[in-house]
């Protein structure tokens, strides 16, 4: 289904994500223009394990990777130096990346069957609230989407909390 160009709906750690193969600009578009989302905002991409997603980190200091890993795999974003193949309709053109290593199960397993990360924006057209579950999510995106991955959200209250790997600044408390 990604390998194709796909779309998925599946549940994160809060929400519901809309999902698709970074490396597929066609994807991605379509993806945006569902969600009705500029390419200058980036996305979010998570994996299953930090080995999807270590060539897409530029280098970063030994303390920053550790502070990483220590949050991996769980509900934390991390805002990174994106890697020089990492392309600029995933960073929005600010030579950064947003990364998760997810421990939810059904978000982990389509990144380790897919092998390889995966866009993770939430399921909602731009400026409505992100859905928790499938009731809640909207007749466009039901509607454009190729697959909806079954299961729950986790624990979390809301979306996942970002961080900034050079300075450690919380930059979205999570449930925010």
């Amino acid at each position: 289904m990604l390998e194709s160009g796909g779309i998925i709906v599946y549940p994160c750690e809060g929400v519901l994500g809309l999902g698709c193969d970074p490396f597929r600009r066609d994807a991605v578009r379509r993806l945006l223009a569902l969600k009705r989302r500029p390419e200058s905002m980036g996305f979010i991409l998570i994996a299953s394990a930090l080995g999807q997603i270590r060539s897409l980190i530029a280098p970063l200091p030994p303390p920053a990777m550790a502070a990483l890993e220590e949050t991996w795999p769980g509900p934390v974003t991390w805002i990174v130096p994106a890697a020089a193949r990492v392309p600029d309709w995933l960073t929005g053109g600010r030579g950064t990346l947003a990364l998760r290593v997810t421990a939810h199960p059904e978000a982990r397993a389509i990144c380790s069957v897919f092998r390889g990360p995966v866009v993770s924006t939430s399921a909602n057209l731009r400026g409505n609230p992100p859905p928790r579950n499938l009731l809640s999510l909207s007749r466009p995106i039901r509607c454009g989407v190729d697959y909806v991955v079954p299961g729950r959200t986790g624990g979390a209250s809301g979306p996942t909390e970002i961080r900034d790997a050079r300075s450690g600044a919380v930059l979205r408390a999570a449930g925010a």
